[in-house]
């Protein structure tokens, strides 16, 4: 099934790799004239999650590797890698990239720790509620593989789990044709603090880690991004109540690229095929005011990808997913931005702060030249954990809270209790809840 909806008839035929739609003459809405996202609703690819997800829960291990043979076409043994392999791994990769995992890490840690803060305390008229910050005790998480060993998302989900102080981090990474994980996974992993490390991806990676397996000990949350069938098994197990994920859909990578005649046009097109190159349902906006400039950047995308070692990649994600918006100005074009809801948004156009405070739906911003979205997968801080399919609209980035449970506790004292009383009991009498009111006229005083 064709991850996009059919353009609107403003669209023209594509040119290059980038189908160009002009929105110039429009001045209402622009959201219903852009391709939506079919990923989420996608009933063929559910139905497949779902065979999996009862395959796994029903025959455990043994379901796990039927799914990783028949998928990734490789048999395992043994489901866990030995903790000594792990911390192995370090040792066995280069030099330059043990040091830039290091940094990496570094940067990701100092960042999430900004995110932890005191707990709350309200306090009035004899009433004190404290917010207590309590870390889920198993984490997972998912570390894609299937086109290539992505050691930062290892990084990405498993440091913040650290940071909130989950008790055991698990990550599940599909194997490679040898059954193994690449040397820079397992060193991530090591470098991370994870505890344990699983050579299983897909569908059957989520189904372990929500419903447990002989060898995969359930957890509490699981996060990570992943194509539309690990997207889909995270949504449906949180579903069932099996397992808890942030609200963000965290599909295949999506860009949104604003740009104007100041832009650089090989800057613009490179991180545009940045987020192709990873395969196929992603998403790869270019939006511009200037007829110049999409032209351009397009003929540069297209030089671009015809050098690319991923060609294969980029083209199938273009042809599916990448598009040329034209906008009358700056307004329309954060009206597009908005509406897309991309997962990386970088505004590369003159003055690109100035767009800042309009902009309402995206995963994560990134300011002109200098600031490409690959800082942010690598090495900024921020996560590269972020909303795609448009749920920017009402999820964020990956982050400390989403390992964590907030609890109140409440104390109350006589007068706060004589405060509160009346309210209480006429709220309950009018709800026809009488045991509630009672344990509010028990306790007053003659």
């Amino acid at each position: 099934m064709d991850p996009m909806a059919p353009p609107d008839e403003s669209a023209s035929p594509p040119a290059g790799l980038l189908s160009r739609i002009d929105l110039r003459e429009v001045t209402g809405p622009v959201a219903a004239l852009l391709p939506a996202p079919q990923i989420v609703d996608d009933p063929d690819a559910a139905g497949a999650v779902r065979a999996i997800l009862a395959e796994v829960r029903q025959n455990g291990d043994a379901g796990l590797r039927a799914a990783t043979e028949r998928f990734d076409r490789v048999r395992i043994d043994e489901i866990r890698v030995p903790p000594d392999e792990v911390e192995a791994a370090v040792d066995r990769i280069p030099a330059d990239l043990r040091r830039a995992l290091e940094t990496a890490h570094d940067n990701i840690s100092d960042y999430h720790a900004s995110q932890l803060h005191p707990e709350a305390r309200y306090e009035r008229d004899g009433v004190v509620v404290r917010e207590l910050r309590r870390p889920v005790e198993r984490a997972g998480c998912y570390v894609p593989g299937g086109r290539a060993p992505l050691a930062s998302t290892v990084l990405m989900t498993a440091v913040p789990a650290r940071v909130a102080g989950v008790g055991r981090v698990a990550v599940c990474s599909p194997p490679g044709p040898d059954g193994r994980l690449a040397p820079s996974v397992l060193a991530a992993a090591a470098i991370a603090g994870v505890d344990e490390v699983y050579r299983v991806g897909g569908a059957q990676a989520i189904a372990a880690l929500a419903y447990g397996t002989e060898s995969v000990p359930a957890v509490d949350v699981i996060v990570g991004p992943g194509n539309r069938y690990v997207a889909i098994a995270e949504r449906l197990v949180a579903g069932e109540g099996a397992v808890g994920v942030p609200s963000a859909f965290t599909g295949p990578s999506e860009v949104a690229v604003v740009a104007d005649d100041s832009t650089d046009p090989t800057h613009a097109a490179v991180d545009l095929v940045v987020q192709a190159e990873h395969g196929p349902d992603g998403l790869a906006y270019l939006i511009t005011w200037s007829e110049r400039a999409a032209e351009r950047i397009g003929a540069e995308v297209e030089r671009i990808t015809r050098g690319s070692p991923r060609r294969a990649e980029i083209e199938a994600t273009l042809a599916r997913g990448g598009y040329s918006v034209l906008v009358a100005d700056r307004g329309q074009a954060v009206a597009v931005a908005n509406a897309v809801a991309a997962e990386h948004l970088e505004i590369m156009c003159a003055d690109p702060e100035t767009l800042v405070p309009e902009i309402r739906s995206a995963g994560a911003v990134f300011l002109g030249p200098l600031a490409p979205a690959s800082t942010g997968d690598y090495a900024a801080g921020p996560n590269h954990v972020l909303p795609t399919a448009r749920s920017a609209r009402f999820g964020s980035a990956l982050r400390v809270d989403d390992f964590c449970r907030y609890i109140h506790v409440v104390d109350i004292d006589q007068r706060g209790f004589d405060r509160l009383a009346p309210a209480v009991e006429a709220l309950a009498v009018s709800e026809g809840l009488a045991a509630h009111a009672d344990s509010i006229r028990f306790r007053q005083q003659p």
